[in-house]
């Protein structure tokens, strides 16, 4: 009966905790006037609004946060799922951007995206 419990405990706890966000593709379309939209896609396995990826940043090479774009509510039956930003403002001399996404439990520490700007 212990063995079970344990195994039942196991799977119960798998199935209650998603991976981290992920980004998993980026596109990006930039004007002469260094403004940017970049439509993100995400991976992560939501599970209802305690469990959600709830954003994404666009950062500099140097981790300085550019533009954030919240996300308002879980995608459990849409995954992967893309959302843009538009009129991002980058800085000059900057050929380069991080994309990261957050999630309410893990935080941090899916797959990033280095994104090179045209």
């Amino acid at each position: 009966m212990l063995r079970l419990l344990i195994i039942l405990s196991m799977f119960l706890s798998a199935s209650l905790y998603a991976n981290k966000a992920d980004v998993i593709k980026v596109k990006s379309i930039c004007s002469e006037y260094n403004k940017c939209t970049f439509f993100v896609t995400i991976r992560h396995e939501d599970t209802g609004w305690k469990h959600f990826a709830n954003r994404y940043e666009i950062l500099t090479l140097d981790k300085k946060i550019i533009a954030t774009r919240v996300l308002h509510h879980p995608h459990v039956d849409e995954q992967p799922f893309t959302r843009s930003i538009s009129n991002v403002k980058i800085p000059k001399n900057t050929n380069s951007v991080i994309i990261r996404a957050h999630d309410l439990v893990h935080g941090y520490g899916g797959k990033e995206a280095i994104v090179e700007l045209q």
